[in-house]
């Protein structure tokens, strides 16, 4: 069990925190971590992209000429590939991008995310974030504070204010406790946590 130090929203140190090793203290395997960003973006592909083919394609149902003595070269429908206006070859169809990886390989993915964070010194625990007032400026300001410029906030449950306080604000997100992803901590360099979220985070990774 290794510990960590709290801060409050004005960046003064409040206590210390015991973290879970098999959850923040892992060996990071950047091919696992690869894998489980690989499966969120492909599950988010529209896969509409979508083509006709020379049976699709309206038209062509008269030989363009007579086969032989023209000098050109034989054509047989106007919807050829090879033809302006024709069918496409082996061009996209709407699919389905999505697959699947094992709840374990997920479960440890996000753990290894979350020590790579805490191993880099990226991992920030706060004993609560409230914000009386939607209002962005108290949000940057309150950022300023704790010196962080590009963060992923994690709560527990709902907080309106502090979610629309910080959705203008390039570089932040905030999410629930239920809500964290591979993805979404990667894409930030720091990591936020609201001290009650830790032990649903070591639940949730250790189920």
């Amino acid at each position: 069990m290794s510990t960590v130090d709290i801060y409050n929203i004005k960046n003064e140190k409040v206590g210390e925190a015991g973290l879970n090793e098999k959850v923040f203290d892992l060996e990071v395997k950047e091919h696992l971590l690869h894998d489980v960003v690989r499966m969120q973006r492909a599950a988010k592909r529209a896969g509409t992209a979508c083509t006709k083919t020379r049976v699709e394609v309206r038209g062509g149902g008269a030989k363009p000429w007579r086969q032989k003595g023209t000098g050109r070269a034989r054509a047989g429908t106007r919807r050829s590939p090879l033809w302006r206006g024709g069918g496409v070859t082996f061009g996209p169809k709407p699919r389905d991008f999505s697959f699947k990886l094992n709840k374990k390989v997920k479960k440890l993915a996000l753990a290894m995310a979350m020590s790579a964070r805490n191993q880099e010194g990226n991992l920030l625990v706060l004993d609560d974030i409230t914000m009386e007032a939607i209002k962005t400026k108290d949000f940057v300001g309150i950022m300023n504070t704790l010196d962080i410029d590009n963060g992923l906030i994690v709560i527990e449950g709902s907080n309106e204010n502090l979610d629309k306080s910080s959705r203008n604000v390039n570089g932040f997100k905030v999410l629930p406790a239920e809500g964290v992803n591979v993805y979404d901590i990667l894409l930030h360099k720091k990591l936020v946590l609201v001290q009650p979220v830790i032990e649903s985070l070591e639940k949730r990774c250790l189920a």
